[in-house]
């Protein structure tokens, strides 16, 4: 997969990959992470569809200069722009998590109008759960607005995102989400201009719940699939389950014995599901 860039007309850069041919299928990895993973299932969607894996900003390759506000409204944005540009008209999405996130609320602003969706994972109207880990991590990062202190914590992230951290996200262990979290903080470390760049999005992103998008899922004409995994401590099963009946044409499938890393848990099971939807 060759690395290629789309430049927002305010000068952001998403750096994206891509892989076969066929109608659009765009992947929004989760907070933290980067476009790797998506890598255990993408050779199985490549025969199917054209595959594109974007690093969202703030993460991977992408935009990470503090000039930007880092806003959910501006995630929206941007990904409005890279729709149009780079997946045309009526493509399809798929996100997980903070990549979810970004496109209900794309969807809430009129900045996408895909033909389908996939939502995977993620903490939808609902309160986040664990909201004091949340809170911790919402102190470090604005921490890094202070002069000084951002370089000191861009360095201290290996110490709290550790390679055996990311093992315990796939509920099957699997060795290689300890790659995927080594790659995805590779960089961090004296990045100075990543921390202060966290610092204005820790500031804006919605820490409780999200009650509006209740109002949201009645109004979506469009197919939606809700795909689950059945072992994700931080996202609930029961989550799905409510916004499914407010959904005119949604859908619902859960794949057995995943956690938070459902691509390295069953990344057959995950491309079959897309594949099934979207094909």
């Amino acid at each position: 997969m060759r690395l290629r860039l789309y430049h927002h007309p305010d000068g952001a850069r998403v750096a994206y990959r891509e892989l076969g041919a066929g109608p659009p299928l765009a992947l929004l990895h989760s907070g933290l992470l980067s476009h790797k993973e998506w890598e255990p299932a993408v050779a199985s969607l490549a025969g199917r569809f054209r595959v594109v894996l974007p690093d969202l900003p703030l993460h991977g390759d992408s935009e990470d200069r503090p000039r930007h506000p880092y806003t959910p409204d501006w995630f929206a944005e941007v990904l409005g722009g890279f729709a149009a540009e780079v997946l045309g008209a009526k493509p399809m999405l798929a996100g997980h998590d903070a990549g979810a996130e970004i496109i209900l609320h794309a969807l809430l602003t009129g900045r996408i109008s895909p033909a389908r969706i996939v939502l995977m994972s993620n903490r939808m109207h609902r309160a986040p759960r664990f909201a004091w880990a949340r809170a911790a991590w919402r102190a470090a990062a604005l921490a890094g607005a202070v002069p000084g202190l951002d370089r000191l914590l861009s360095y201290g992230t290996h110490m709290v995102f550790t390679p055996a951290r990311g093992m315990r996200l796939s509920s099957r262990s699997n060795p290689a989400a300890a790659d995927l979290v080594r790659h995805a903080f590779a960089d961090v470390p004296g990045n100075s201009n990543l921390a202060r760049s966290w610092a204005k999005c820790a500031r804006s992103w919605p820490r409780g719940a999200q009650g509006h998008l209740r109002e949201l899922y009645p109004k979506l004409q469009l197919p939606v699939l809700l795909l689950w995994a059945d072992g994700d401590r931080l996202h609930p099963l029961a989550t799905a389950e409510e916004a499914l009946a407010l959904l005119p044409d949604g859908q619902l499938r859960v794949l057995e014995s995943t956690g938070f890393l459902m691509a390295y848990d069953d990344p057959v099971g995950l491309a079959r599901e897309l594949t099934a939807f979207c094909g």
